[in-house]
C-alpha cells in the first residue's frame, strides 16, 4: 500500500491534512520529528511526503534535499507560507513535486488533495512501466 507522510510542526495543520487523506483512503502517517520522517522514508513506508515550511529547526531548503538523498524517487509536496520566488526555485531544483501555500479554507485543502492524488497517480504509472 502506498503511504503518505505528513511532516509538519503545526499540530492543527497535520490533523486537518491527516483527516482529509484518511477520508480519501490513503495510508497516512504524521510526524513533527525530522528523525521519524527520515525513518519512514528509509523504510519505504512513505512514497509521498507533505512537508511544512520549517521542520525540527530545519528549513524546507535543508530538509528536502535530505529527504531526496534518502529516496531519490520520493515525491515531495511542500506546504508552506513561503512565497519567495528564489526559495521556491531552489526547492524545485531539489526536486519538489509541487508547492502549495498553507491551506486557509476548503478550496486550499482541495488544491493539496489534488496534488497528492496526482503524485500517487504518477507513482502508479511509474510502477507499471517497470
Amino acid at each position: 500500500m502506498l503511504g503518505l507522510l505528513i511532516a509538519d510542526e503545526d499540530v492543527e495543520a497535520r490533523r486537518q491534512m491527516a483527516d482529509l487523506f484518511i477520508e480519501d483512503g490513503y495510508n497516512v502517517m504524521v510526524t513533527s520529528s525530522a528523525a521519524n520522517a527520515l525513518h519512514g522514508i528509509l523504510k519505504k513506508t512513505a512514497q509521498v511526503v507533505l512537508v511544512g515550511g520549517d521542520f525540527d529547526e530545519l528549513t524546507a531548503a535543508d530538509f528536502v534535499p535530505l529527504l531526496k538523498k534518502c529516496n531519490p524517487d520520493l515525491t515531495v509536496i511542500l506546504v508552506s507560507a513561503e512565497k519567495s520566488p528564489a526559495f521556491i526555485r531552489k526547492l524545485r531544483r531539489e526536486g519538489i513535486f509541487y508547492h502549495a501555500l498553507k491551506p486557509l479554507d476548503a478550496e486550499d485543502r482541495e488544491e493539496i488533495r489534488q496534488a497528492v492524488h496526482c503524485a500517487f497517480e504518477k507513482l502508479h504509472g511509474k510502477r507499471h512501466r517497470h
